[in-house]
């Protein structure tokens, strides 16, 4: 059976330098009937399975360590026994949250990650935060990009270990570099693509953060 993408929004809050904010995050789930990757772990184990239901979960895979993208993570890892992946530049945000609890292993720029018979390929897409990364998966023709591209512009850079700059050079060298017709599913609110996107750079250049 062909892989397919699964859908769910869960809510709750996210925190960082004293601030605190609500939430709804995005939650997808790449697989068949059999088995699935779960792409971020945010606020609700439960709103989670229910988009997973009976399969094998091969792995939860972290676009980045802020604490509305990981929270339930290792509760997520335990239901399941899928390791958490992390691309290890995260690993100070991770510390903040679950400072006794390690990811299950990391992530790398060009690592392959196979499930259900689709590669799903991990693009180091820093900038939100250190290790920010996003997934493109060539055969669906869809990427998951986290904070790093929303429908409308760059994820937010104004906090702790962000960069403009650096979240700007990621898009433009790795997300606006893939087919035009890409499907991006973004880590909070509607998914785009990225000929919609590409067009407004300059815009967002000029704009900064």
């Amino acid at each position: 059976m062909a892989a397919r993408v699964d859908h769910a929004v869960t809510s709750g809050t996210f925190s960082l330098d004293g601030q605190t904010f609500e939430v709804d995050n995005n939650v997808w789930v790449l697989g068949d009937d059999a088995e699935c990757v779960v792409v971020d772990a945010p606020h609700d184990v439960a709103a989670i399975m229910a988009a997973v239901g009976d399969r094998r979960v091969r792995a939860i895979l972290a676009t980045h360590a802020h604490d509305d993208h990981v929270r339930v993570a290792p509760a997520l890892a335990r239901a399941t026994g899928a390791p958490v992946l992390l691309h290890p530049a995260d690993r100070v945000l991770w510390d903040m949250v679950h400072p006794d609890e390690a990811p299950g292993g990391d992530l790398r720029d060009g690592q392959v990650v196979e499930v259900a018979g689709t590669a799903l390929s991990v693009l180091h897409t820093p900038g939100h935060s250190p290790g920010a990364c996003s997934f493109h998966v060539p055969q669906l023709g869809v990427v998951f990009t986290g904070d790093t591209l929303f429908a409308g512009g760059p994820g937010a850079t104004g906090r702790s270990y962000s960069d403009f700059g650096t979240i700007v050079a990621s898009i433009r060298d790795r997300l606006l570099a893939l087919p035009p017709e890409t499907v991006v599913h973004t880590g909070h609110g509607q998914s785009t693509t990225v000929a919609a996107e590409a067009p407004h750079l300059d815009e967002w250049l000029a704009r900064g953060h």
